[in-house]
């Protein structure tokens, strides 16, 4: 079916793509507006793709004329929650002289970190750059010249409230079901009201339907093969949908959350692969080499591995693929890429597949023949006009490809074009039944129609399959029915500035905030890290104090916490080979016994998180910090140091500490009323 999809929710100003799903490039689609506000101008394009920017709140119904009939797709566009704000660089804080800069990029999130189209103004003193933007803090890189020799990063923080949450459930009353809707308001917000929606794709109509406040009444009758039924919490911004889905066979009906993570996700333990580098300073590492290893992973305990791209690539690093299809040949054939998942599920351990599908390699025979102008190839990637082009390329077609940053190399797919999605759908596919996930790079650069069109597809035939978002920083849209998992960019800034010694390590509870704040609900599953193949080591910015400071952070808050290869045995190079013969085993063993206490106790992997107030002698007290994890009638004592002098802790009120053992160490780290503390320390609380 072509239908496009579940209602979308934006504020106005902010632009949506709505595509067929299914798409046949052979076919001809065609919008059209059937109601719109009485205040809209509106109107749509006649291609198959189009972008609808709402310019007054209100509802937006738009038709689709596809091949196997017409299709409805409800638009709700809620009032602009932006305000206009300004960027600041101080030209004394630069290392460069004002009279030779020709040309500044502003670029963040608010412009998809698309170098050319934000310029500043220079007053003297300092560069400024206004933009439009929510409320929150956000940032902004000043690249001088265009290029990232010479940069600055700035931020500001627009007053506000953050996102108000919702969670949709349902029960059965006799022949009725009742859906509720459990409104929360925005940590500094007003309480919501809450609007439902049916969704298009469905036989439920408004007619079938009684609402009484927060809860919707509809008839097991009316409920088909598959029923949705979606709601916003609205106040002074809208946040997040939910969304419900109802399956009818007989007289049975089951309930469920088509957003929700796998059960499995949330107790998962991550090893990231930088593919390349994993087999060691002689040994050219392939599928093989990497198989041979597999002991080690189980060593360690992880129980699902994230490998960097395999496809076939010109580069180290495997992000620019020239086929989507087929393996690197320096790794090995596809037949060893396959033994080696089906030796790492042999011991339990699941295969997270990097899907690149927002760019490919300039020397992607597709790009090739694009610029060459082939027929066939000329809407495969964006276009930019020549006055956008701010690289020194004289690229051969009209203007210049998109792409972000200055990724000159990689130039980004045309995700307007029918013949790109058919193409990227195919390469899901063709990857999907292999593994059991996929961590999505550059998710935030894909249109979330076409996220939420892989997710659909993918959930039917492979329910527990998981699906990571690479949004940095981290962007709540991506949980509406796309995807299970997200970055805790939030948690990975406080770590980095605790272990810098530019923020005290109760930061660490901020950053948990954060989550509320952005309008996340608390069944979010978020990744908890220190470092990745994109990020400096930690252990080289921060010092191996901080360090297991912070790994034990990532282990023993809710979430899923990952291990970038080498960062368990004292790898200080972003993608340095892996350290076998030197590495450092101690720091090994420490992850190890991380690994098996999350795995043995239910309250780090769930449950509440609780700071507890406490006084420190012997250390700097900014650098502790201690929290209670529970769940149900368990409660575990997390107690963190990142500085380098070891810490005695003692606490306000009733905690016995007599027989104060670590569940990490094991060893007993209690003296009278106060405990010992080198790194962390987790204790069992009576």
């Amino acid at each position: 079916m072509h239908h496009p999809g579940p209602p979308r929710f934006v504020h106005v100003g902010d632009a949506v793509e709505l595509a067929p799903r299914n798409p046949d490039a052979a076919e001809t689609f065609r919008w059209k507006l059937v109601e719109q506000p009485e205040e809209s101008g509106l109107t749509v394009g006649d291609g198959a793709v189009v972008h609808l920017e709402p310019d007054a709140p209100g509802i937006y119904r738009l038709e689709l004329d596809a091949p196997d009939g017409p299709h409805r797709q409800t638009v709700r566009a809620f009032p602009d929650p932006r305000q206009t704000a300004a960027f600041r660089v101080e030209a004394s804080d630069v290392a460069v002289d004002p009279d030779s800069v020709e040309n500044i990029s502003v670029i963040g999130p608010f412009n998809d970190f698309t170098m050319g189209l934000t310029r500043p103004t220079f007053d003297g003193e300092a560069w400024t750059a206004t933009a439009t933007l929510p409320p929150g803090t956000h940032d902004a890189i000043f690249a001088f010249d265009d290029d990232f020799d010479t940069f600055a990063t700035t931020e500001v923080t627009v007053e506000g409230p953050g996102r108000p949450r919702l969670r949709l459930d349902a029960v059965r009353e006799g022949d009725e079901l009742i859906v509720s809707a459990d409104a929360t308001a925005a940590p500094d917000g007003h309480d919501p009201t809450v609007e439902f929606y049916l969704d298009d794709r469905d036989e439920l109509t408004i007619e079938d339907v009684s609402r009484a406040g927060d809860e919707l009444r509809l008839p097991v009758a009316a409920v088909s093969e598959t029923t949705r039924i979606h709601a916003v919490p609205v106040a002074e911004r809208h946040g997040l949908s939910d969304t419900l889905e109802l399956s009818a066979e007989g007289t049975d009906v089951t309930v469920s959350h088509p957003a929700d993570a796998p059960e499995w996700v949330e107790d998962a333990i991550v090893y990231q692969i930088f593919v390349r580098e994993f087999a060691g300073e002689t040994v050219d590492t392939t599928f093989e080499e990497i198989e041979r290893r597999v002991p080690y992973l189980e060593h360690l305990g992880v129980d699902t591995v994230w490998l960097t791209p395999v496809c076939k690539s010109p580069t180290h690093h495997g992000y620019h693929i020239t086929d989507l299809f087929d393996t690197a040949d320096d790794l090995g054939t596809r037949a060893a890429f396959e033994s080696l998942v089906d030796r790492l599920h042999e011991s339990g351990i699941r295969v997270v597949f990097d899907l690149v599908i927002n760019h490919t390699s300039r020397d992607h025979p597709a790009y090739q023949l694009h610029e060459a102008g082939v027929e066939g190839y000329e809407d495969l990637y964006e276009r930019v006009s020549d006055g956008r082009n701010v690289s020194d390329i004289d690229w051969s077609a009209d203007g210049a490809p998109g792409v972000y940053f200055n990724w000159w190399q990689i130039p980004n797919l045309n995700y307007d074009s029918l013949r790109v999605r058919e193409w990227m759908l195919d390469v899901v596919d063709e990857w999907a039944p292999l593994v059991d996930g996929f961590r999505c790079d550059v998710a935030w650069g894909v249109p979330h129609g076409f996220w939420k069109e892989v997710r659909a597809r993918l959930k039917r035939e492979y329910p527990d399959f998981l699906l990571l978002d690479e949004t940095v920083p981290r962007r709540p849209a991506f949980r509406e029915n796309e995807f299970d998992l997200h970055y805790d960019t939030d948690l990975y800034d406080a770590l980095r500035d605790i272990g810098n010694g530019e923020k005290s390590a109760t930061a660490i509870f901020d950053a948990l905030d954060a989550s509320a704040r952005l309008g996340y609900p608390d069944e979010a599953v978020h990744m908890r890290y220190v470092e990745n193949h994109d990020e400096d080591r930690y252990l080289d910015e921060c010092g191996a104090d901080a360090l297991r400071a912070a790994v034990a952070v990532t282990f023993t808050l809710p979430g899923t916490p990952l291990i970038y290869y080498g960062q368990e045995r004292g790898v200080t190079e972003q993608r340095g080979t892996m350290r076998w013969h030197d590495g450092d085993d101690d720091l090994t063993d420490f992850h190890r016994r991380l690994v098996g206490l999350r795995q043995s106790e239910p309250a780090l992997r769930s449950g509440s998180v609780e700071p507890v107030s406490c006084s420190v002698s012997g250390a700097d007290a900014s650098t502790v910090v201690a929290y209670e994890r529970t769940a149900g009638d368990d409660s575990l004592l997390v107690v963190v140091n990142f500085g380098a002098d070891d810490a005695t802790v003692s606490f306000d009120g009733e905690v016995d500490l007599s027989a104060a053992t670590d569940l990490i160490s094991t060893a007993n780290v209690g003296s009278n009323e106060s405990i010992h503390i080198t790194d962390a320390v987790v204790l069992r609380l009576d």
